[in-house]
């Protein structure tokens, strides 16, 4: 029988009750910006063990807790998930600033609960400074949003936290208001509860379903997978890899799953989705092959140029974790809801490997994707990222935000990891970059952090340069330097429209460093570069910014 608490014991708020929660779920960090609305809510999670962290916009902050979620992620056995990040914005304008990052976490299935204040419902009845309808704008791009009541927050954090990790993982909506966190707890919240246990992992039942795929496989000459998202999410990496190596199939990643099989391994044909260059060489594949196996694979990250990429006649075996209702492929022959990892045994089960692809025609396509993106001779994007990659540390995890030179980087960077290189590869979102490289040394301090960023993407969040500094994080940002949003500037010349809203005057990026508490250098050259990286990745308090200057239209061509 639970004691009664001590007569002069401080009741035990509403917010007292959600930290809890949370911190018995697993969750150690939340990131945002606070308010009077939320002031209960962070001493709530402060006291339960769960640590907060400011930053300079609610965006990065975003992008920060999802940062720590990869790097919670790591060495987790298979079918295991880390408990969600966790985004705490104030009422009215903290809300709305977060919007990006919410509808990024929704598309690029991230598990993120977005914890709002809110002013009380019958106070909003006759108040009206900064009070609107949380739950009405964020709806279209949250898997659930809902509004904790007194005397069932408890509940409502264990159906917050089920949502955001069930099936494909993404952000759940929970409003507070503060009424419910600043009153004690009544009801069943004064009740204690354990947390709800994970679901066990599922695989297709035995029935003649099971039996056509795997006569599929046994007969397959050229079969060819495409791994995705959901694979990375369900830890299936190792079952996939054994998978395609007893069957000796090649792989295609989407940008998200790169690193899933090894970017060394013979099978592996590294990341796709946005490079013409590279799809002019793997198209040939998908047209070839006698069967496509989907594992986790999530087409939101491909363009239009994946629309029914392989023959409507090719069969399609395709093991998700949700029905597809996407449209960007031809039907597919047999569809598994079911878990990667259990669903590849069973798969395996009465379907022998036999020689594939005897033309050797994967190899050579491997062979011609390491040609397409070799650097180029002389100074320019992917000579960098080739210096770049000698001088880091073999363990470095390497983020990369949106523009032209994350298309090359996708391609020219090797991987060999699954969350080795992370990006915003559905919603492809600018500022990405460097809160998700701060997010992830904060979490893995062990593990050296190398942020690639646009120059005009790294102008959009400045300030987190000071958030950087103030965490002491040693984080290398390289800093493409252009004076051009280079991407959008080659899509205008290609459609014969004259150079418009796209070139900017450069500024003086190491000087910036400088003067919020980190490293900055200017770099134009291979030499210059190889050594103020290699100092770089020594320092262990301070971040490093590297300017590395590559003019105009250095893209051309690349990609």
């Amino acid at each position: 029988m639970t004691a009664a608490p001590a007569a002069d014991a401080a009741p035990r708020l509403g917010a007292d009750i959600l930290a809890e929660r949370l911190a018995a779920a697993g969750c150690r960090r939340a990131f945002g910006i606070p308010g009077g609305e939320v002031l209960a809510l962070i001493e709530g999670l402060r006291a339960a063990g769960v640590a907060f962290h400011l930053t300079k916009h609610e965006n990065a902050a975003g992008f920060m807790a999802e940062g720590a979620w990869h790097a919670d992620s790591l060495d987790l056995a298979p079918g295991e998930r880390a408990a969600p990040g966790i985004l705490i914005a104030t009422i009215g304008p903290g809300v709305a600033n977060a919007v990006n990052v919410v509808a990024n976490a929704v598309q690029d299935r991230v598990p993120l609960l977005f914890l709002t204040g809110c002013v009380d419902g019958a106070e909003a009845l006759t108040y009206t400074h900064q009070v609107f309808d949380h739950q009405a704008m964020l709806r279209p791009i949250v898997k659930a949003t809902l509004r904790a009541e007194a005397g069932a927050i408890g509940a409502a954090v264990d159906k917050a936290l089920a949502i955001a990790l069930s099936g494909q993982p993404g952000p759940v909506h929970l409003d507070l208001p503060i009424d419910a966190m600043e009153g004690p707890a009544i009801g069943q919240d004064a009740v204690p509860q354990s947390p709800p246990k994970p679901l066990a992992g599922s695989a297709p039942a035995p029935g003649p379903d099971l039996e056509r795929a795997r006569a599929l496989l046994r007969d397959a000459e050229r079969p060819l997978a495409l791994v995705g998202v959901d694979a990375v999410n369900e830890g299936a990496g190792p079952a996939v890899a054994n998978f395609l190596h007893a069957y000796g199939i090649p792989a295609i990643a989407s940008y998200k799953a790169k690193g899933l099989l090894d970017d060394g391994d013979p099978l592996s044909l590294g990341g796709a989705g946005l490079s013409p260059k590279a799809d002019a060489i793997l198209k040939p594949l998908l047209e070839a092959a006698d069967l496509i196996l989907l594992l986790g694979y999530d087409p939101i990250e491909m363009r239009k140029g994946w629309r029914r990429p392989w023959p409507d006649a090719t069969p399609v075996v395709e093991i998700t974790p949700v029905l597809r209702d996407h449209g960007m492929h031809p039907a597919v022959a047999e569809t598994f809801l079911a878990d990667l990892a259990p669903s590849l045994a069973v798969l395996s089960d009465g379907a022998p490997a036999r020689p594939v692809w005897s033309d050797g025609a994967p190899g050579r396509a491997k062979a011609a994707l390491g040609e397409a993106f070799a650097p180029e001779p002389g100074w320019g994007p992917a000579r960098a990222f080739h210096v770049l990659r000698e001088a880091a540390p073999e363990n470095v995890t390497t983020t990369v935000d949106s523009g032209a030179h994350r298309i090359l980087l996708s391609q020219a960077w090797p991987v060999s990891r699954p969350r080795g290189l992370l990006q915003s590869t559905a919603l492809c979102t600018m500022g990405c970059a460097l809160p998700l490289a701060m997010g992830h040394a904060l979490a893995r301090p062990e593990t050296p952090v190398l942020a690639f960023v646009g120059d005009a993407g790294l102008e959009m969040g400045l300030g987190e340069l000071a958030t950087v500094r103030d965490l002491k994080l040693p984080v290398v940002i390289a800093v493409l330097v252009d004076e051009s949003l280079a991407l959008i500037e080659l899509k205008q010349r290609a459609g014969q429209n004259p150079n418009t809203g796209v070139d900017f005057p450069g500024s003086d990026f190491p000087a910036i460093a400088r003067a919020l508490g980190g490293v900055g250098r200017w770099v134009d050259d291979e030499a210059t570069l190889r050594t103020e990286a290699t100092a770089a990745f020594e320092r262990r308090d301070q971040f490093t910014l590297l300017a590395i200057r590559i003019g105009r239209r250095a893209y051309d061509g690349k990609f």
